[in-house]
């Protein structure tokens, strides 16, 4: 047994699991939130429906996002026309886009990650892959796998069809193959692509144009080791505690369902209510260890999966319009893109920190909180630590 424990010990690092590079990536197509309903239900053919582009148009100004980035464009919807109906058999096709799109949109970011890292990718030891869209076998992990060249030997994790509560769950994950393999290093990809759940408008199905007014493309890639080697290695966050719950009363709240028509988006329960009104014992559970009552002396990464999530987390907990910064600015660029929002969230928080002399990465706190809602209704939490900013 005694040898049993020195082989266990020696498979496990020191240190906590750490964030050393952060990379994003988005398609060239970039959308205009303005200019987005008239364009939408021009696409569409769906002009005669002057009601409910009106609705539309109230949910795009109210959305609190100036611009989005699409992979798909009026080429390729013209090319599909059974992708802008409301309910056509259209899934092959949208399998076909995004089955080759989302491994190349992951592989842009993953670069940007590898290449700030410092260190060869031959010294990448895991890959964690995630994704709303394209299931495939092999997967998008073994794309990427191919794409960047890594090594055949790396252990890989493919997570299909999680939704917007993932970018914590695969924080969780990393930090845990992070933690208990000694010297190795992770990769994680988010990478999201709305060419999956794109469709035209219907007046029954109002939850669906909710999600045609937020979502966007984007992906996300991070590098992810304990006990850097601080010679070629730049910390920016450590990752303290990471758990996942289920919120009471919650079932059916937000759904997603793959059809022959695609991925078909559902809320079903108030979505805002459910999360503001739970989120104080999730907090209390995160940060009573570290005896933290005040919510407004941590940093927030919280997923923006809309505006009225976040103001009404911000009225529950008492929050500061200031805690909430880079989570709406990500908004307000990019809107929603599910499980890659708080990559894109904590890679704005760390640039801004550094740009204003902030001190530390975490807008000059010491510990943050990073929270991610979803389909289930899931809510992932995890503690992050900043890390002091070098100069």
């Amino acid at each position: 047994m005694s040898k049993i424990e020195e082989i266990r010990r020696a498979q496990r690092a020191e240190g906590p699991a750490t964030v050393l590079a952060v990379g994003t990536a988005v398609p060239k197509n970039v959308v205009y939130q303005n200019e987005y309903p008239d364009y939408y239900f021009r696409i569409t053919k769906s002009e005669h429906m002057t009601d409910l582009k009106e609705k539309f148009k109230r949910m795009c100004e109210k959305s609190m996002i100036e611009k989005r980035y699409m992979h798909v464009n009026e080429q390729i919807l013209k090319s599909n026309p059974n992708m802008t109906a409301y309910m056509a058999p259209s899934l092959d096709a949208r399998q076909d886009i995004v089955v080759v799109e989302i491994p190349k949109l992951g592989k842009s970011a993953a670069q940007a990650a590898i290449k700030e890292w410092g260190r060869p990718k031959s010294h990448i030891t895991h890959l964690i892959f995630c994704t709303t869209s394209g299931g495939d076998m092999p997967g998008a992990d073994y794309q990427l796998t191919k794409l960047l060249g890594l090594r055949p030997s790396v252990n890989r994790f493919m997570m299909y069809q999680q939704g917007c509560f993932a970018g914590g769950t695969v924080l969780r994950m990393a930090k845990d193959l992070a933690e208990n393999n000694r010297g190795a290093r992770v990769l994680v990809v988010c990478s999201e692509i709305t060419a999956v759940t794109f469709r035209g408008p219907s007046d029954t199905h109002l939850d669906s144009m909710v999600g045609q007014a937020l979502f966007g493309d984007g992906a996300a890639a991070l590098i992810v080791g304990s006990d850097p080697d601080l010679s070629v290695e730049r910390p920016i966050f450590q990752i303290v505690s990471a758990g996942q719950t289920i919120l009471p009363d919650s079932e059916g709240a937000i759904d997603g369902h793959l059809r022959e028509v695609g991925l078909t988006f559902h809320l079903l329960k108030d979505v805002p209510g459910l999360i503001s009104k739970n989120i104080e014992k999730s907090l209390k559970e995160a940060f009573a260890p570290l005896g933290i009552e005040d919510y407004n002396e941590v940093f927030w990464i919280a997923h923006p999966g809309g505006p009225a999530i976040l103001d009404q987390v911000e009225a529950k907990v008492g929050l500061k319009p200031e805690r909430m910064r880079a989570t709406r600015e990500v908004l307000r660029n990019y809107g929603n893109m599910s499980s890659a929002c708080v990559l894109f969230i904590m890679d704005e928080m760390r640039k801004k920190s550094k740009e204003e002399g902030l001190g530390a990465t975490g807008e000059g706190m010491e510990w943050g909180v990073l929270f991610g809602f979803g389909p289930g209704l899931t809510v992932e939490t995890v503690v992050l630590r900043s890390v002091a900013i070098d100069g």
